[in-house]
């Protein structure tokens, strides 16, 4: 059964504000007091509210609305920010220093019903960036494996080659294929095929630190962008992909048999200066790709170790 929405009200200035919200417990909330600023960060970092109402205490509210805002954007909760109808400062305030999550204003002195219809209106608009975001992500990313698809994985490349570029930065490309995937979908069936591929983003997403982007694409084609990463940290997580995903042979769940599975992977670094375009960059990658495949698979080539690179 889900909770009841918890509002955390923030009674700063200490003018009554707990009081006047008080009646929202007996309408479908679970109310959360807080009186300083130190108690509603302690309030926030065990508990996630619903929306926080505040009626702060710093000139303008800019010290507190600063703190709340200063929560992970996963974690930011709609404010209600409570002002006297003589100071337009918390508007101005709140304008500036909210940027993560919806907000709104109220006069200290409004009945109970419009603090109810604002505190429900903050929420459905809470909820409606929520279901935004949720839209964008699966707009961005592939459905089986959570990495990103062709084109959304093509503008980060760009903007880490831009980046590169201009602060002289190192940056590694590593393209990835698995070897005669089309047996697998031959000898058992698509269903089988869909679990491996399931499980090699999984080993690539696991394997990927924070600034890191893993991509879908095609059918059995995935890459990496390493930002910040020379040749022998690239060569160490190429080798390190392979491996598990070597080490995904075996029993597959609707497979009668065993299933052997193995990759081939090329890669290409840049130093910021070192190769001319992003498109070139693909194409070394893409080259030490082939060759991977060419001498066997279930290895990873550098572009630049390769004789008579093309």
């Amino acid at each position: 059964m889900t909770p009841p929405p918890l509002i955390l009200v923030c009674d700063h200035r200490g003018e009554g504000l707990s009081e006047r919200l008080g009646p929202l417990g007996s309408v479908g909330f679970r109310l959360l007091f807080a009186t300083t600023l130190r108690r509603t960060r302690a309030a926030m970092a065990s508990e996630l509210p619903d929306v926080v109402v505040i009626d702060p205490l710093s000139r303008g509210g800019v010290v507190e609305l600063e703190q709340l805002d200063r929560q992970p954007s996963e974690r930011a909760v709609p404010v209600l920010v409570v002002a006297d109808p003589a100071d337009p400062l918390p508007a101005v305030s709140a304008s500036r220093a909210l940027a993560h999550a919806p907000w709104d204003l109220i006069y200290r002195d409004a009945p109970l019903e419009e603090y109810l219809m604002r505190i429900e209106r903050l929420q459905r608009q809470k909820r409606a960036l929520v279901e935004l975001d949720e839209m964008r992500y699966q707009a961005a990313h592939d459905d089986r494996t959570q990495l990103l698809r062709p084109h959304p994985f093509q503008a980060r490349l760009k903007e880490h080659f831009s980046a590169a570029q201009r602060h002289r930065l190192d940056l590694a490309l590593l393209l990835v294929d698995l070897d005669d995937f089309g047996r697998v979908n031959k000898e058992f069936d698509h269903t089988v095929g869909d679990r491996v591929i399931a499980r090699v983003g999984a080993v690539i997403r696991d394997t990927l630190r924070a600034e890191d982007v893993g991509g879908r694409l095609g059918g059995d084609e995935f890459a990496v962008v390493l930002p910040y990463t020379r040749k022998v940290d690239a060569a160490r997580v190429v080798n390190r992909i392979r491996e598990q995903i070597r080490g995904l042979s075996g029993a597959i769940p609707d497979a009668p048999a065993s299933v052997s599975v193995s990759a081939s992977l090329g890669f290409e670094t840049y130093d910021g200066t070192d190769v001319d375009s992003v498109e070139g960059l693909r194409r070394h990658a893409e080259v030490a790709l082939r060759r991977a495949k060419a001498a066997g698979g279930d290895r990873g080539l550098y572009y630049r170790s390769l004789d008579g690179t093309e």
